[in-house]
């Protein structure tokens, strides 16, 4: 079985109970798709309405990355839920917005300011008192 030649890595926190952080590294091409797709569906089955995906340690995007984050993103929606796209590098938000990616995903440029975003939303994650 060969080895890819660009490994990816995938580091999952979560900040709150219901938000996973998916610190993406590496190329997010059709040699590594399916794993990141597997570390979603791994969120989602586990109850994780929210997705905040850090881009910034991808230096290449094609369709495939693509069409695994707006097909998490229809997901999360449907839950009610959000998927937010952090920092990506240059090469990626260019892709992003020459595709419309970035119309319907929104991007942040900071976990902070995408967390900000989820308390926003309707159907945001409930934050219990301090």
């Amino acid at each position: 079985m060969p080895i890819a030649q660009n490994p990816l890595s995938v580091e999952v926190t979560l900040p709150r109970e219901d938000v996973a952080l998916l610190k993406v590294e590496g190329y997010l091409d059709v040699d590594t798709a399916t794993e990141f797709q597997h570390h979603l569906a791994n969120q989602l089955h586990h109850g994780r309405r929210h997705f905040l995906l850090d881009l910034s340690d991808v230096p290449f995007m094609d369709s495939s990355g693509m069409n695994i984050i707006l097909r998490v993103y229809q997901e999360a929606r449907d839950l009610p839920g959000s998927v937010h796209i952090i920092s990506p590098a240059p090469a990626v938000l260019r892709i992003l917005d020459l595709t419309g990616v970035s119309i319907t995903v929104p991007v942040s440029g900071s976990v902070e300011e995408a967390l900000s975003r989820v308390d926003r939303e309707p159907g945001g994650p409930e934050v219990p008192d301090a």
